[in-house]
């Protein structure tokens, strides 16, 4: 099993009332902790998208490029890359890029994005929501396959032989495909065959399992190999030396994030019994000492029936750069091992 981190590079300092950080020191830290990530063996860093003034990465793949040339190994992802807003002829050209600068340790996770400032900002329709990503991932695939290709769509102009490029160091380039809860986009993985990253950040985790189910069978029936259909979840978490002291630590941001999200959304503000209830044994929230954080994955690996990646979120809880420094730490050479000598994999070729 890989284990790894996700960032949205939330332009947080120490906590909601401690006033900002600086944008230009905020992502010194963030290539800091990717660096320290690829130290301690950690397997994949990922960076997301948003449009918005609380997070810095609307270019990921800039950010990717800078932490390729500072790291050796780890692998460097989107998490997700907008599709739905983006054109995929350039989103292939910078990705393949960023393999060529990273040695071959680039990929990218596709999705429609839980946020809709996209959208306007880039002069797109939300009715055309659906649409727009089911032929934007078509030709993004097909991109992939041939670099001068004849393609036609309703949201984008005729490619009538140009060549895309530049192409990859690997071949093919790694897409996996993003999904929160809908049915159907677990079934168009399967049919696909791409490997599939889940979003848990809320409930009970055991409820994603028949979603999981209905991408295999979906696999299975397109004929793909059990094996080539790989599943990621991405969750949030925190680790630090006791529980107590990791639960005090991440509540105070996580309920911020998440009741400012809920002002926009009709939810009721985040309390201290809903976070524990979610942070319990089988919820979506994975905080507390390195053994109890380890021991978690396990049991998510059996209920899952094998998953291939677990990637934390850590950046949504408004947590200081030598928290998440500390955090990252225990990650690699606390948490993983302990993982790893649980279910008797070598980590990163898992």
């Amino acid at each position: 099993m890989q284990i790894g981190i996700d960032s949205f590079a939330a332009l947080n300092a120490d906590s909601p009332t401690a006033g900002k950080a600086s944008a230009e020191q905020r992502l010194a830290d963030l290539l800091e902790e990717i660096e320290l990530a690829d130290q301690v063996g950690l397997d994949v860093f990922g960076i997301g998208e948003h449009h918005r003034q609380e997070f810095l990465d609307s270019a990921p793949t800039i950010i990717l490029a800078a932490a390729a040339a500072r790291t050796k190994r780890i692998r460097l992802t989107s998490a997700v890359t907008v599709l739905s807003a983006a054109d995929p002829v350039r989103v292939f050209q910078e990705f393949a890029t960023l393999d060529l600068i990273s040695h071959g340790r680039a990929e990218m996770i596709v999705g429609r994005g839980s946020f809709v400032e996209a959208f306007p900002l880039f002069g797109l329709e939300l009715e055309d929501y659906a649409s727009l990503f089911t032929e934007k991932l078509d030709l993004l695939l097909k991109i992939r396959q041939d670099p001068k290709l004849r393609w036609s769509g309703q949201h984008r102009p005729a490619l009538t032989g140009q060549g895309i490029y530049p192409r990859p160091l690997q071949d093919p380039l790694p897409v996996w495909l993003g999904v929160g809860g809908t049915p159907e986009s677990f079934v168009r993985a399967g049919t696909l065959g791409l490997p599939l990253m889940v979003a848990i950040i809320g409930g009970e985790t055991h409820r994603f399992l028949p979603l999981i189910e209905l991408y295999r069978k979906a696999g299975a029936r397109a004929g793909h190999a059990p094996e080539n259909l790989r599943v990621g979840l991405h969750c949030l978490g925190y680790v630090t030396d006791t529980t107590p002291q990791a639960t005090d630590e991440f509540y105070p941001g996580y309920a911020k994030a998440f009741t400012d999200i809920g002002r926009e959304r009709g939810w009721p503000p985040t309390t201290r019994a809903q976070f524990n209830a979610v942070s319990g044994p089988t919820g979506a929230l994975n905080v507390g000492n390195p053994e109890a954080v380890a021991e978690k994955i396990v049991r998510v690996n059996q209920v899952m029936g094998g998953i291939s990646r677990y990637s934390f979120q850590l950046s949504v809880a408004a947590l200081s750069h030598s928290k998440l420094m500390h955090a990252i730490e225990l990650l690699g050479t606390r948490v993983a091992p302990l993982v790893r000598r649980e279910l008797g994999v070598a980590g990163a070729k898992s």
